[in-house]
């Protein structure tokens, strides 16, 4: 495959609500572009993108997938990024190698909760975008009313570009009205366009929409708003020139519309990436610093020297570590070495390639701007920078959530107990959504992810690529300790057993936080009452003891320690006795201060038809729910409320069981609150259980 110059890439990010047909609509423009022999279908494994096993199962994206298509000479390389909240982590993650994106609608429901995020990330990322309704043959598509939702919710700045020509399933073509064309597509799904006139019974209708965007692309322009004032118009090439300037400039979203399943609309979509979203040059220098800190850009051109972010990892059983990442400046070459800026190592590039879903393409070279892959680097991981040594420059990675949920998970046999290790290795390579570790107190595997969707699928992969079964036993919550009030204590660790004994005593008071304070230690130590060596001590006992927690075993926060007396001995006195010192004075500290339980109070957002937002209201009230307000549009209901992580851990079934699979959710960390007593008991309580249990097992053994 041959290389492309930068002004010859298009990066585009396809996002949208889960079920819109993204994965669906990048197959089709493979397909019209002559990239694939036949169009794909979601959900049998023929779709490009659709290719991990776990995604063909369960129809949904879990990961983006990566394509290429060449139209009109140029190179548009797709990013196929799933939709449903539990994956959204990898949205926004892959959306840093994107310069524009084309955000999905579905014809029938409108905007939905996950149009809203992505349009957030896009937001974040400064990226152009434009949308496409989707689904426009489907069952209850409304052209009118999906229009309305999109500019309902993101303004008047979103705009058509183009008209339906038929209603549900006889929608068969588009009305271009940035040329004035009519473009009908043929029943056999080939996605060549026929271009003819607008049908008469559109007319007018086409002529009033065309007015309308030429008006609102005038707007943005002086010289353009002159020209219309004295021809009443704008020539095409003109129109298409303020159009550029105002999508790069993210004041105009264009509206597009498609049936990807019947391959109505591609040719019409890559038209418009081709001719109307920037190159990655266009979007200006890209921002990173050098390793003292010091901010720097760099032009997004062959001129600049070689550097590369990598964006994404997939984990290959085959394969091993495949890294994908973008060329941000310089012209990378096969075979170069690189330095890992982010690490200070060197890592040598062989076998460049660009992904085709799972299949890669070798190439000599990549451009600016290009997005590729390179398998089995040795140290290279998401979010790292490459670059030439003598021109080093790091770029920042984004900012990411944190999980939500926390699961125990216990090996089914000794043989998975000896590869989980590796696995879990490789998982949390390719997922930054995955947090996995050992708990020292329960001796537990806890596995963290985006939702219980998202965690189940992790398990799937290990038990399917690795060969690593597991059971999940019921989610942890994240509770967190703190204290309401004030407390002096001492703590003194004396023990004599012939020769050097122990002795430490340390005097703290302790002093709540405001929320999100952390933790602080404060030295008031005044004519040597601790020697300087062992006050880190103190506080090293003090936060280990406040990690292990005290009511539960949840980490203890938003405190602060003040060490302002002690005694020491000459010959007795160590880091180890002024660590447990402080330990038991944490401990003492906290029999004084009221101590009491926090749990994290999410942000939620449920979208559901109108129908069902009484028994949706009334659940999440039920939950210890807060409504903080909802909107009606249409049909459909969006119900915004703070409920605690703990009442929504079977949320995503109970809904389903509630709208009939019509409804969806997402929600994410707002803060921590305190826990009503009734609840706080029932968590201690099972929290005293479980550590009997537990010592009852290990004395037994």
């Amino acid at each position: 495959m041959k290389s492309y110059v930068t002004d010859a890439i298009r990066n585009v990010g396809i996002v949208g609500h889960g079920g819109t047909g993204k994965t669906q609509l990048v197959s089709a423009c493979l397909y019209t572009a002559g990239m694939t022999p036949r169009l794909g279908k979601v959900g049998d494994g023929t779709a490009v993108t659709d290719w991990d096993e776990e995604e063909v199962a369960r129809h949904v994206s879990i990961q983006t997938g990566i394509a290429y298509a060449e139209w009109q000479g140029d190179k548009v390389n797709f990013l196929d990024t799933p939709g449903y909240s539990a994956f959204l982590c990898d949205t926004k993650a892959a959306l840093v190698a994107a310069d524009a994106a084309l955000i999905l609608v579905d014809a029938a429901a409108g905007v939905q909760v996950v149009t809203e995020t992505v349009w957030d990330y896009a937001n974040e990322y400064q990226i152009p975008r434009a949308f496409i309704i989707n689904g426009m043959d489907r069952e209850l598509a409304n052209y009118e009313r999906a229009i309305q939702s999109v500019q309902e919710a993101f303004g008047r700045g979103a705009i058509p570009v183009q008209l339906p020509i038929g209603t549900e399933r006889q929608f068969h073509g588009i009305v271009n009205l940035i040329t004035m064309e009519a473009h009908e597509y043929p029943s056999d799904g080939d996605g060549k366009a026929a271009v003819g006139p607008i049908p008469k019974e559109l007319e007018a209708t086409a002529k009033a929409a065309h007015e309308a965007l030429v008006e609102l692309v005038a707007e943005g322009d002086d010289d353009l708003m002159q020209e219309f004032f004295d021809q009443g118009t704008l020539p095409i090439e003109d129109l298409k020139k303020g159009m550029r300037a105002a999508i790069a400039d993210r004041r105009l979203h264009p509206i597009l519309l498609s049936s990807a399943s019947h391959n109505i609309g591609t040719a019409d979509i890559l038209d418009f990436i081709i001719d109307m979203l920037p190159s990655p040059a266009a979007r200006g220098p890209v921002h990173g610093h050098l390793s003292d800190g010091e901010d720097i850009e760099r032009k997004v051109a062959d001129t600049e020297p070689v550097s590369l972010f990598v964006y994404k990892t997939i984990s290959d059983p085959f394969a091993g570590r495949i890294s994908c990442f973008k060329v941000l400046s310089g012209v990378l070459r096969n075979e170069a070495t690189l330095q890992n800026v982010t690490r200070g190592v060197p890592e040598r590039m062989q076998h460049l390639q660009v992904l085709q879903g799972k299949t890669g393409v070798q190439v000599p070279e990549m451009h600016a701007g290009d997005i590729g892959a390179i398998a089995k680097l040795k140290d290279t991981l998401t979010g790292d920078t490459l670059g030439e040594k003598s021109s080093p420059i790091v770029y920042d990675p984004p900012s990411l959530p944190e999980p939500l949920l926390t699961f125990a998970v216990e090996p089914k046999t000794r043989a998975d107990e000896d590869r989980i290790g590796v696995a879990i290795h490789r998982i949390l390579e390719a997922d930054q959504a995955v947090r996995f570790r050992r708990d020292p107190q329960t001796k537990e595997f806890l596995i963290s992810g985006a939702g219980q969707q998202h965690i189940e699928v992790v398990v799937a992969q290990l038990r399917r690529r690795y060969h690593v079964a597991l059971t999940l036993k019921p989610p942890r919550v994240p509770f967190r300790e703190t204290i309401r009030g004030h407390a002096d204590a001492e703590g003194k660790h004396k023990k004599q057993s012939g020769g050097h004994g122990q002795f430490g005593v340390c005097r703290i008071k302790m002093e709540p936080l405001p929320r999100g304070g952390g933790i602080e230690f404060v030295d008031e130590i005044v004519g040597g009452a601790i020697p300087r060596n062992w006050i880190p001590s103190v506080e090293k006992g003090v936060r280990e003891a406040a990690e292990r927690g005290y009511l539960a075993g949840f980490p203890v926060v938003d405190f602060r320690v003040r060490l302002y007396d002690g005694k020491y001995h000459d010959v007795d006195s160590s880091d180890m006795a002024f660590k447990i010192a402080g330990s038991l004075a944490f401990k003492e500290a906290m029999k004084q201060a009221h101590p009491a339980l926090l749990e994290p109070v999410m942000r939620v957002q449920v979208e559901a038809p109108d129908a069902y937002s009484g028994q949706l209201m009334g659940d999440i009230s039920s939950r210890r729910g807060r409504i903080s307000g909802s909107d009606t549009q249409r049909s459909h209901v969006t119900i915004k409320a703070l409920v605690p992580l703990a009442e929504m851990l079977s949320y995503a079934n109970d809904l389903v069981s509630m709208t009939q699979g019509r409804g969806s959710y997402s929600m994410e960390f707002d803060h921590y609150d305190y826990v009503p007593h009734e609840t706080a008991e029932k968590v201690i309580a099972a929290h005293k259980a479980h550590r009997v249990s537990t010592e009852e097992e290990a004395a037994t053994v």
